[in-house]
């Protein structure tokens, strides 16, 4: 149910433009289903109790947002969350993609068009948020259920401003829809502080914590209570306030919030089985329509597909971005089975004389030997089987869940949490559930630098690291320029920690959006 947003609005207005633009869609039968249909009037809103759900359906599609423009969770949300960390590389070929190599090598500038599109993807899923959140209390379906709706939206837009504070620190505000006389105001086209912005976030999901029912109450895919909980225990984890972080993981971990247990084969997590599993917190549902081209986060799995290279001569399966370090491989212990979950790696080519056997994939695609692949080690954790899983044929629109949130995190954010307050025995338990799975000997006392580490190699190439090495610097300082050394690329402390605000937005803002340090 994509927004119809006016190009030649977004060229001659900014941020807060997106936030007036009301042009919901009216559902298909369920929230995969995104081709627009009709309009939905603020009549049928009224009297149709059913019209709300249509609403809130319209925020859930605006999670499809990739390829080359607007982002969400597509190739953009790759670069600027895996490619720029030290667990994956640019790939694809040397010189493809000059946008990306500047984010992998911290050379970028305000100019560049990744983040541009980050920034115009998360403000337009911004702006389908409160325009939802606008008009559900006009519905006349019971309170309880309008509660829900709103605490579902509120889920979503703390989610998308966790992401975009991360990514720019201050950005503004939106919390409603401007009318049309504040469209210049400057409280929609200057950053809030990124305290400002936390504080909004906190106030969403704790509302969503409070309204959203528990995993099997509701339809599989929608965020529940402990998908809330365990998003505002990973914010506060950035804000430090530890005991919040653990008090409120605890409930998941209990039962309070509904059953959840780790997923037995860590590997298969990634494919159909594992899709909504008991592992599974929150993931954006992904599935085949009639039009075959967006229920899925457009790009996600082909950019990431092994590249032909070198004597080619084989039907490859993407562009081969987002390719695994050396870094991350070697940050396995000996005998993890989450490597081997987590990596393709590109078999050698064969001496003369012998016959390669390539590298066969868990589905039974051959992918041939190195000298006929531009890459040597790929993300299995977006490889989606052409003929083992559910697809219509189109490549771009491949339907793999996202996995946004998981039981192993949890733990793993319990065990940070109860470290840091004091509960040592309760850290080593947790992390430990998640080492037991991956085939690993306990950890008596764990350190804080082990739970980091375990973190890392959880939840590689999962769109966190970047993340999580600017926090942990935060936390202890010294790591993080070392880290980026290592690969030969130069992290400059009080800058990099942060993306550039896009100079299109600025320059739309009249100047009223101020620049980040260093740029």
């Amino acid at each position: 149910m994509s927004p119809i947003i006016p190009s030649t609005l977004l060229r001659r207005t900014g941020t807060a433009a997106l936030a007036l633009t009301l042009a919901l869609t009216s559902g298909c039968k369920d929230f995969l289903e995104v081709a627009p249909q009709a309009q939905l009037s603020e009549d049928a809103i009224r009297t149709d109790p059913t019209a709300a759900q249509k609403l809130v359906d319209g925020v859930y599609n605006v999670m499809y947002l990739g390829g080359f423009g607007p982002d969400v969770h597509g190739l953009q949300y790759i670069i600027l969350t895996d490619i720029a960390s030290d667990d994956a590389d640019k790939g694809s070929t040397p010189t493809d993609y000059a946008d990306a190599i500047g984010v992998d090598n911290f050379t970028l500038t305000s100019t560049n068009g990744t983040i541009n599109n980050s920034w115009n993807g998360y403000f337009q899923a911004i702006s389908r948020a409160n325009q939802a959140l606008d008009k559900i209390p006009l519905s006349p379906a019971p309170e309880a259920t309008k509660n829900r709706l709103l605490g579902e939206v509120r889920f979503l837009r703390g989610y998308f401003y966790f992401n975009l504070v991360r990514l720019f620190g201050g950005v503004p505000k939106l919390d409603r829809v401007p009318a049309t006389s504040e469209i210049n105001s400057p409280e929609f086209q200057k950053r809030a502080t990124a305290a400002d912005i936390y504080q909004f976030i906190v106030s969403d999901l704790q509302f969503a914590v409070d309204n959203l029912p528990l995993k099997g109450a509701t339809q599989t895919g929608r965020a529940t209570k402990a998908a809330a909980q365990g998003m505002l225990a990973k914010v506060y984890l950035y804000q430090k306030n530890y005991q919040k972080a653990y008090e409120l993981t605890n409930e998941i971990i209990t039962g309070k919030s509904g059953a959840y247990a780790l997923y037995p084969n860590y590997a298969d997590i990634w494919r159909t089985p594992g899709a909504n599993s008991s592992e599974s917190v929150f993931e954006v549902q992904t599935g085949v329509n009639a039009s075959c081209n967006n229920s899925a986060v457009e790009l996600y799995v082909v950019c990431q597909g092994p590249r032909s290279g070198g004597k080619g001569g084989w039907a490859d399966l993407g562009f081969g971005f987002n390719t695994p370090t050396t870094a991350l491989v070697n940050a396995y212990e000996p005998n993890d089975l989450r490597k081997a979950g987590s990596i393709i790696f590109i078999n050698p080519t064969a001496p003369a004389g012998q016959r390669s056997t390539g590298t066969v994939l868990w589905d039974g695609f051959r992918v041939p030997s190195q000298d006929s692949v531009q890459g040597s080690r790929y993300s299995y954790k977006a490889y989606h089987s052409r003929t083992k899983e559910p697809n219509c044929g189109n490549n771009d629109f491949l339907p793999k869940n996202i996995r946004v949130l998981r039981y192993a995190e949890v733990l793993l954010i319990n065990a940070e949490a109860a470290l840091q307050i004091g509960n040592a025995s309760t850290a080593a338990t947790n992390l430990n559930l998640v080492r037991a799975r991956a085939g690993l000997a306990p950890i008596a006392a764990p350190t804080l630098q082990q739970i980091w580490q375990e973190r890392r190699v959880e939840l590689a190439l999962e769109h966190d690291r970047f993340f999580d090495l600017v926090r942990q610097e935060s936390v202890q300082p010294g790591r993080i320029v070392p880290i980026f050394a290592a690969q030969g690329k130069t992290f400059t402390k009080g800058k990099n920690e942060l993306f550039p605000i896009p100079q299109a937005q600025i320059d739309l803002s009249g100047g009223q959006l101020t620049q980040n340090p260093g740029y």
